[in-house]
């Protein structure tokens, strides 16, 4: 069914069948057969919210198809959703524009480190944190979260460690993706002490801080504290919070004039690599598309109490705590004693396809990642593949 652009703006968010879903090109519905139901990367399946369609329409209607540059309303329009949306004042001319969060981070941690400096991440943590430390040319310093009755939080005094052994800079998933913790003022104003105190930098990628779920805070890393404004820098995105992943524009945040200067070396041509619609979309989702962003969060809430419930009454030796951000969730399988991966168990005997726990490292295996960020209807799908997988 092919959908028109005033029906795309009618209609509301949740109003999607899998039919429709199946006609998108992206990775998440090309990946697999069409018996499989995905539910593995983070992609949204909801419509995209008005404003960002009304722009997007208007750009390709103009022919404004050409090469990206760095846009001052880009900086403008995220300087007033942080303060909107957080309490967190920024300037525009601290917002600069790059391709995307990893390839920032990538780019910046080979500036400010020298080859084999060790960079600290918390797994079970986003997969790509691993190799893109690897290709920046640093080593990999594992400092796993810690995980009791109450949910997972950081092991400071594992931080402390890995700073005391050398580690240069601390690789933040803030909120943290896969397990949906959002960390408090207080934690991260310890996590600056550390690093002032051993000389170490923060990398705070806080792509999915626009998914900070209600009745959670999120305290943006470089408004933790004048210390972890001086050496902090913050990466953040409307990908993940608008479903723009394919649009290619994130933007690095720096509050201090050393980390302004670092930020200075990257190359002219740096920001050149982002999309120029996904500069577009991006400033009208910060500007415009904060009630579409609202009423996806309470769709995603809606889903996480769902599946606790369905974990409770029908996945009982599946241990899930729902998240304080993002659309994913986190399963603990290890207590169903598969004879595999918990995620070819399932793709295997119920055509769903999960995302499986052992690339968010050795903490992640006997898990699973489930995206939430879909219709009530289908998620409801996805429970009863998995329960048909362990039937």
């Amino acid at each position: 069914m092919q959908v028109s652009t005033a029906q795309a703006i009618e209609r509301r968010f949740d109003d999607i069948s899998l039919a429709e879903l199946r006609q998108r090109h992206s990775y998440k519905w090309r990946a697999y057969p069409e018996d499989v139901l995905p539910a593995f990367v983070a992609e949204m399946d909801f419509r995209p919210a008005p404003a960002i369609v009304r722009a997007l329409t208007a750009a390709a209607e103009l022919g404004d198809t050409g090469y990206a540059c760095p846009q001052p309303e880009l900086g403008e329009a995220y300087s007033r959703f942080a303060l909107r949306r957080f309490g967190w004042r920024v300037e525009p001319t601290d917002v600069t524009l790059a391709p995307d969060v990893m390839s920032g981070i990538t780019e910046l941690l080979r500036l400010a480190l020298k080859p084999g400096d060790g960079v600290v991440i918390n797994p079970p943590v986003y997969p790509p944190f691993f190799r893109q430390v690897a290709e920046a040319g640093c080593r990999v310093v594992e400092s796993p979260l810690l995980l009791d009755e109450a949910g997972y939080h950081l092991d400071l005094n594992g931080l402390e460690a890995a700073f005391r052994g050398g580690a240069r800079a601390l690789l933040l998933c803030s909120p943290h993706n896969p397990t949906g913790i959002v960390y408090s003022a207080r934690e991260l104003q310890q996590v600056a002490e550390l690093a002032e105190r051993y000389g170490a930098l923060v990398f705070s990628d806080e792509i999915h801080a626009p998914l900070v779920l209600p009745g959670h805070r999120f305290t943006p890393y470089l408004a933790a504290s004048p210390k972890a404004a001086a050496h902090g820098i913050a990466f953040v995105a409307a990908s993940k919070g608008w479903n723009l992943p394919g649009l290619k524009c994130a933007q690095i945040v720096s509050q201090s004039t050393e980390i302004r200067a670092l930020i200075g070396q990257l190359p002219p041509s740096f920001g050149v690599h982002a999309g120029l619609f996904g500069i577009l979309a991006a400033s009208a989702a910060y500007e415009e598309a904060g009630d579409w962003l609202d009423q996806v969060l309470g769709a995603v809430q809606k889903n996480g109490d769902f599946l606790a419930e369905a974990v409770r009454e029908r996945f009982p030796r599946i241990r899930y705590t729902p998240p304080a951000a993002t659309y994913l969730a986190w399963l603990d399988c290890r207590e169903l004693n598969l004879p595999e991966e918990p995620v070819d168990h399932f793709l295997k005997h119920g055509r769903v396809a999960l995302g499986g726990g052992p690339p968010y490292g050795s903490a992640g295996r006997g898990h699973l990642r489930v995206n939430i960020g879909t219709t009530a209807e289908i998620l409801a799908q996805v429970v009863e593949r998995m329960e048909t997988a362990l039937s």
